[in-house]
């Protein structure tokens, strides 16, 4: 007992002393940009939901290092590349978050419950009232994901790690998550933590980069007398039968997906309230919460400073920005083609980060015009955009399985 030094008996600064420079450093960085997340979570520049338990997880692994019984550093939260069935029995019942990664987030279940959340909150009465429209700036919001994989292949990664790191242009977590999982196993993990961190990030980004490059005048177009045709329930819900039968047809490969976002619709469009709200909350803020508290803690220091990561960071801003300046070409092809009536900035919300970017576009139209309606429009691009942003994941999937 009189032996025990100061460092024996705080282990997180003796495994910090004991590190590498690089992984210290990294600790440390790590830690304090978890703060920060925390901190702009909490203020709503980025998604509060994602961020502040992604942010305190983020923290608290990099803080929460020890020496295990093999004298390694590690941790009691998760150890992501465990496959051993018998190793994986023994450690689900000492790491605390184990059971939930290895149950709903290794095997894709945590996107299908979000992903039936997602559908709830989906009026797919805005796509099927202006289809064109719609469609027509969701494929030019996904112009990230079609130029990031030629070129994450010339920089040296397989077809299945660029298809991966290139769905982050369609800023679509579930999406990124189910394609890495499909296709890039062995970078499963910074892919999809990269990929969510940068979906948060466009919640602060993309408003500098509209008033960047739409005059005000443009942004405060209204198009409220746009109301389109009146959709009913039933043919909500006969769209969203075939939608999802008709893709699920086509695209085996991601079934899962297409059917939890359709299942969701389904039961917004059947006067379920009690399964809407099961769906739309419980499932929805429960999947999301611990979504972002399994992949903060999934942010260890020895796992983010493999150098490929420095690639997925810089190929999953590249997407994200391509995706945005696409969608805005788009815009303003609409812009033009319609006599100057079409607000060019709903192409942000094609790119897909449900309903983040929908609300984010009629927020700078607000602001440069306050009594400017653009929110079906651009509800109807954000829809079309998950649609969209779905089939070509399960495109890559399919060719590339």
């Amino acid at each position: 007992m009189e032996n025990i030094s100061f460092l024996d008996l705080f282990q997180g600064i003796a495994t910090l002393v004991a590190a590498e420079p690089s992984i210290m450093i990294g600790r440390i960085f790590l830690m304090l940009l978890g703060f920060l997340l925390i901190y702009l979570g909490s203020r709503q520049v980025l998604e509060p939901l994602l961020m502040i338990p992604m942010g305190l997880g983020m923290s608290a692994i990099n803080a929460g290092v020890m020496f295990l019984d093999s004298g390694k550093a590690g941790t009691l939260f998760i150890d992501p590349l465990m496959s051993n069935p018998t190793d994986l029995v023994n450690i689900l019942q000492i790491n605390w978050l184990q059971p939930i990664y290895t149950l709903t987030f290794s095997n894709g279940l945590i996107a299908c419950l979000v992903f039936m959340g997602i559908g709830v909150l989906l009026d797919v009465g805005y796509v099927m009232a202006r289809p064109f429209q719609s469609m027509f700036i969701a494929l030019f919001a996904e112009m990230g994901t079609i130029a990031v994989f030629p070129i994450a292949i010339a920089l040296g990664m397989a077809p299945g790690q660029a298809a991966s790191v290139a769905t982050i242009g369609g800023a679509d977590g579930p999406m990124v998550l189910f394609t890495s999982l499909m296709l890039a196993k062995d970078l499963f993990v910074p892919i999809t933590v990269v990929g969510y961190l940068y979906l948060g990030l466009t919640y602060g980004g993309y408003p500098y980069l509209i008033k960047w490059l739409v005059p005000e005048h443009i942004r405060g177009i209204n198009m409220s007398t746009d109301r389109g045709p009146k959709i009913s329930r039933a043919q909500k819900l006969v769209f969203a039968v075939v939608a999802c039968t008709l893709l699920c047809l086509l695209f085996p490969v991601a079934a899962p997906l297409f059917f939890s976002l359709f299942v969701g619709v389904a039961v917004r469009e059947s006067g379920l309230d009690s399964f809407s709200k099961l769906l739309g909350e419980t499932f929805l803020y429960g999947a999301t919460f611990f979504l972002g508290l399994t992949l903060g803690v999934l942010c260890e220091a020895s796992t983010l400073l493999d150098p490929v990561v420095l690639k997925l960071l810089l190929l999953g801003m590249l997407a994200l920005l391509i995706s945005a300046l696409g969608g805005l070409a788009g815009g303003y092809i609409l812009y033009f083609a319609t006599g100057k009536k079409f607000n060019p900035i709903i192409g942000i919300a094609g790119v897909s980060c449900v309903p983040t970017t929908a609300k984010i576009v009629q927020k700078m139209a607000s602001q440069a015009n306050p009594s400017a309606i653009i929110l079906p429009q651009a509800l109807g691009a954000n829809i079309s955009g998950v649609i969209t942003s779905a089939i070509i994941a399960a495109i890559f999937i399919s060719v590339l399985r």
